[in-house]
């Protein structure tokens, strides 16, 4: 069977950093290393703490659980959208011409909708349409679009899901504050959020209790253990949306992959006993630890 590929999209605060398409390697939990260029790239938050947990989760799995490789594309932006418009112009053109994509998880990107247009109309053309997931500035702008049904996962805080629920807010900054309140009601933001079609076919909403919600239903809640400092430490999210893009690049279905990501990320923060200075790279080491108790918990 030929190698597929799981594409990882995102980009890095910093403008001198290329535009690259590449296999990217842990050296540790501190340091992902871009195999082509031996880049160096500091695991601190955002899209590298994504690829991070990605890796580390496939790596736990082992090699045969799968057939699929990950790649990751990414740039230098550091908000003007200029990196991030070459990237989906590079994006698209590979698009054409792409064969054996399992997967693609979009991040920290730009949002602009009109590239996301482009990208998912060539996404849908393909033979074998791969499975999509959005978080951060991408799950923005599918949501912008009017198109966030043709998506298969959504991982948003309660923050965000606030925006999925407002069908005038062009960006989350523009959130009725009416929506902003009923935070406390997670229920009636996934209607909201279905109602208007502004959600994936699944969700992770992340919180002090985490929702997996298909088509609208809450289909699991996990809320154990129930780590305090986690909440206040940056980069948490990126940690579930990794470790699930790893689960699902391994051939887990969504159904399990959403409750497990969201049991494992807990697991991996209790083990390491943060704080609230605690860095997320810190929290990284324990992921395989937490998965062996997880699956096994799973599998018993």
């Amino acid at each position: 069977m030929a190698q597929r590929t799981w594409l990882i999209v995102g980009s890095v605060p910093d403008e001198n950093f290329p535009l690259l398409r590449t296999s990217l390697t842990l050296k540790d939990s501190q340091t992902l290393i871009c195999e082509e260029t031996h880049f160096a790239l500091p695991i601190v938050r955002g899209t590298p703490t994504l690829l991070a947990a990605a890796i580390l989760t496939k790596q736990t799995l082992k090699a045969d659980t799968s057939d699929s490789d990950f790649q990751a594309m990414l740039v230098g932006d550091t908000g003007s959208g200029a990196g991030c418009r070459k990237l989906y112009a590079a994006l698209l053109e590979s698009l054409t011409c792409a064969k054996a994509l399992s997967g693609l998880t979009f991040h920290y990107l730009y949002p602009d909708v009109d590239w996301q247009n482009r990208l998912l109309l060539a996404l849908e053309n393909l033979e074998a349409k791969p499975c999509l997931v959005a978080d951060a500035g991408y799950m923005y702008a599918a949501k912008m679009s009017g198109y966030a049904s043709h998506y298969d996962l959504f991982t948003p805080d309660l923050g965000e899901l606030s925006f999925l629920a407002d069908e005038n807010a062009p960006h989350p900054f523009y959130t009725r504050g009416f929506l902003l309140d009923l935070r406390q009601s997670v229920s009636e933001l996934i209607a909201r959020a279905y109602d208007y079609d502004n959600a994936a076919k699944w969700l992770i909403v992340k919180g002090e209790i985490d929702h997996i919600v298909c088509l609208g239903q809450t289909v699991a809640t996990v809320d154990q253990p129930n780590v305090a400092a986690m909440e206040a430490i940056g980069g948490t999210g990126d940690l579930v949306t990794g470790v699930v893009t790893g689960l699902l690049a391994a051939g887990f279905e969504l159904s399990e992959a959403c409750e497990l990501a969201a049991r494992i990320c807990r697991e991996a923060g209790m083990l390491a006993n943060p704080t609230p200075a605690t860095q997320i790279a810190t929290i990284l080491p324990y992921i395989p630890l937490a998965m062996d108790k997880c699956l096994s918990k799973t599998s018993g």
